[in-house]
């Protein structure tokens, strides 16, 4: 079996969860339905689980579930936007932004009076990558272009933010979460990254729960 892959005994045991704590939180769209995976063993059929995103969502689930209840842990997790409107100061005031990536923004020409959630995300997303120094401002613009004019197309959809390089010209992508992407020679996926984490952040940051 892939190492990609964790049985539902091993998680279990890993975790320290129960049987009916797994599969309620399942009902409760906390663990994605797609993430359950049926497959042949020598003892029949089993179920196994993506290693990389199970175990932190279990993590997660188990630190945050004292303060939350499962529904509104459903909707940290939830792919899809919420309604919300917020000017530039308000972003700044709730830490969510600084003021260096909404200069950036307005070198773009795309500063707005209010900014729904999925502008939000975009300048949350912009400002991590460019505080960690993975992108740079040049990049950051690009981010914002490729955000601006295509992230809609993911509201209800887990989606991943790629940045690739050939001969040193960078371009980002946005693709569905876990979509097989070939490329020609010379190119190098720089930055690949799943946004529902950047999403779950900003939704506990906005207290849109």
């Amino acid at each position: 079996m892939t190492d990609d892959l964790i049985s539902k005994k091993e998680l279990l045991d890993l975790t320290g969860i129960s049987y009916g704590q797994l599969y309620r939180w399942k009902r409760k769209n906390l663990i994605p339905e797609e993430w359950f995976i049926r497959k042949s063993s020598y003892t029949g059929q089993e179920t196994f689980f993506p290693k990389q995103q199970i175990l932190p969502r279990i993590d997660k689930i188990i630190h945050m579930k004292e303060g939350l209840s499962l529904d509104e842990l459903a909707d940290v997790f939830s792919p899809s936007l919420g309604e919300v409107e917020m000017s530039a100061q308000q972003l700044i005031d709730r830490n969510i932004v600084s003021l260096a990536s909404l200069e950036l923004l307005t070198e773009a020409g795309r500063e707005q009076p209010l900014y729904g959630l999925e502008q939000i995300m975009m300048l949350y997303v912009l400002e991590k990558l460019l505080m960690s120094g993975d992108i740079t401002r040049q990049e950051g613009t690009l981010l914002i272009e490729v955000m601006s004019d295509h992230y809609y197309r993911f509201r209800d959809r887990a989606s991943e933010l790629l940045l690739i390089r050939k001969m040193g010209v960078p371009t980002f992508m946005l693709v569905g979460a876990g979509a097989e992407l070939y490329f020609d020679q010379g190119v190098k996926v720089v930055l690949r990254i799943t946004l529902a984490t950047f999403m779950e952040e900003l939704k506990l940051k906005l207290g849109n729960v």
